[in-house]
């Protein structure tokens, strides 16, 4: 972890990839700043149960800070000495879903910048969504979305990109080919 600054790690629900950012930051060989992106609902207790589940697992030095809605901001505040661990975007960006197209372009422009400018170290995790059904309703198709274009810009601007499924962590950086927007997903046009 010492030479990469910007760490992601990513996979579908339930798969380790917060188990295995909390390894990465582990052997950081820096004290640990875990920031935490989800609102506290009290009254919700299956929420409460899996917010305990992250926090046992954690070390007690592990500092805490809860950002659900201005992650730019708490990046920009750390010291260069500390590996920042931010889990996750999908509960982060759902916490804002609500902004309007030209807000959330801003927003994610702002947390793109206060990334590549950091001077501490960053893992963060980040859900995949869309590998199934297209949702029937805007705001599924909103969060899947902006989820994908979330994870695919902060994938180009990191070091290492992660893929864990089922227990397995996958280094996309060093098997993977990058696919620039510029490319059309669907493959070359045809005469």
């Amino acid at each position: 972890m010492d030479n990469r600054h910007l760490v992601l790690v990513t996979g579908p629900a339930r798969s380790g990839k917060s188990e295995w950012a909390e390894n990465l930051a582990g052997q950081s060989n820096r004290s640990v700043i875990y920031v935490a992106t989800a609102a506290d609902y009290p009254e919700d207790e299956e929420w409460q149960t899996r917010i305990q589940a992250h926090q046992q697992r954690r070390p007690t030095n592990w500092q805490t800070i809860h950002a659900p809605m201005d992650l730019a901001k708490t990046i920009q505040a750390q010291p260069k000495s500390i590996c920042l661990l931010i889990d996750s975007l999908g509960t982060w960006l759902a916490n804002i879903l609500d902004q309007e197209a030209e807000l959330w372009a801003v927003t994610l422009e702002t947390l793109l910048k206060a990334m590549t400018q950091a001077e501490c170290q960053i893992i963060v995790v980040g859900e995949e969504t869309g590998w199934g059904v297209v949702p029937g309703y805007p705001l599924g198709r909103r969060f899947r979305d902006r989820m994908g274009e979330l994870l695919r810009q902060i994938g180009a601007i990191s070091d290492q990109v992660y893929l864990v499924s089922a227990g397995y962590a996958l280094n996309l950086k060093a098997l993977g080919i990058y696919v620039t927007p510029m490319v059309p997903l669907d493959g070359p046009k045809r005469d």
